[in-house]
């Protein structure tokens, strides 16, 4: 097993090289880099742009624009920099650090990643870490209760689905988990603040934030409660689009062992049908759900929550991942996927890991 966890830890530089090297190269060919976002904003601002860029580069460059001329050379890569004076462009390029070549970008790029130095924003003015650091305790909320509720709501469930198979109670389950998996969670999040958070109908739950503004006076009791207070919804409009899978999954691995040879041996042993379930069926239908457990946190945690974070104001990374993309901030987006790629290859090793620990019987190490 030493091996085996081995071998995992010396290909994750190289698989995290080959997802750096792949979306690096996407990005970049997209149009609207940030010397292009950055022209635009000057368009609209005027002088505080070019303030900016003279502070940085220390020098009496001016965003003038040409006389009776097209702009030539480093503006007429970019759209929208016509007129604008060639030197102030190749200021902004060397700014942002795209007077280097692509392929020697990308290697100071890992380079400074290797020590965990993922720089600063280009529009924010604070540093990728502090900025993912600010937004983790929403996606970190979001997405360990969000799990949780999932896991135990959909593990009980669908043991009884398979235990009562075909029976009313599977039926009408099996139209409760339909109607939930079709419903999107931000349509359902929408649902919920019309009927609860003061829209038509009730006004129970806040409309936005993770705690009210006077927290930090509150006793640790009271902070509990607003904190779950305002939870509420958003984790409720999560679980109701991700129960429904694990539901499923579990169910459908309980009938398939329910159906073995050693199930029905035990049962003629004399064994009580509790007995049967708990003792023996469960560990190996539990396998494949409980080895999944942490790619499915990560899963939770890092995707599919930016709708709900807009909906219900909250500032999380699926926001900022968002926001990002959309500025073509690249520090911001080329940090956080480093990071959160390196914590996904790692989950996925522990999700291997867990095969072992629910099942020793697995052995990475045997070879047909």
């Amino acid at each position: 097993m030493i091996a085996y966890i081995v071998r995992r830890l010396l290909l994750i530089p190289l698989t995290l090289f080959g997802i750096m090297l792949l979306n690096f190269a996407i990005i970049q060919a997209a149009p609207g880099g940030p010397v292009e976002q950055m022209i635009a904003q000057l368009t609209e601002t005027g002088p505080s742009i070019t303030q900016r860029v003279s502070q940085s580069g220390g020098g009496e460059i001016m965003a003038s624009r040409s006389s009776g001329r097209d702009a030539t050379g480093a503006a007429g890569k970019y759209r929208g920099a016509q007129g604008l004076n060639p030197e102030f462009v190749k200021e902004l390029e060397r700014m942002y650090g795209f007077d280097k070549p692509i392929h020697e970008r990308f290697l100071l790029m890992l380079k400074s990643y290797v020590t965990f130095d993922f720089g600063d924003s280009f529009f924010r003015d604070r540093s990728v870490v502090d900025l993912v650091i600010d937004k983790m305790p929403v996606s970190i909320s979001l997405g360990v209760w969000t799990t949780l509720l999932v896991y135990l709501i959909s593990i009980p469930l669908g043991v009884m689905k398979a235990v009562r198979d075909g029976s009313r109670f599977d039926v009408w389950t099996s139209g409760l988990i339909i109607v939930g998996n079709a419903i999107p969670s931000f349509l359902f999040a929408v649902l919920l603040l019309v009927l609860f958070a003061g829209g038509s109908y009730l006004d129970w739950f806040p409309l936005r934030g993770m705690t009210s503004e006077n927290w930090e006076q509150m006793a640790w009791p009271e902070r509990i409660l607003d904190y779950f207070w305002h939870l509420a919804l958003p984790i409720l409009s999560m679980v109701i689009g991700g129960f429904a899978t694990l539901t499923m999954l579990t169910k459908n691995s309980f009938l398939d062992q329910i159906r073995l040879q050693y199930v029905i041996t035990a049962r003629s042993k004399g064994l009580s049908e509790r007995r049967v379930l708990y003792g023996h069926v469960f560990r190996n239908a539990m396998l494949i759900v409980i080895a999944g457990f942490p790619s499915a946190f990560i899963g939770v945690l890092f995707t599919g929550a930016y709708l709900i974070e807009v909906i219900f104001s909250l500032d999380g990374i699926g926001r900022l991942s968002f926001e990002s993309t959309i500025n073509r901030d690249y520090p911001v987006i080329f940090g956080s996927l480093f990071f959160f790629g390196l914590l996904g290859l790692l989950m996925q090793l522990v999700g291997d890991l867990m095969y072992h620990v629910v099942d020793p019987r697995i052995d990475f190490e045997a070879r047909s």
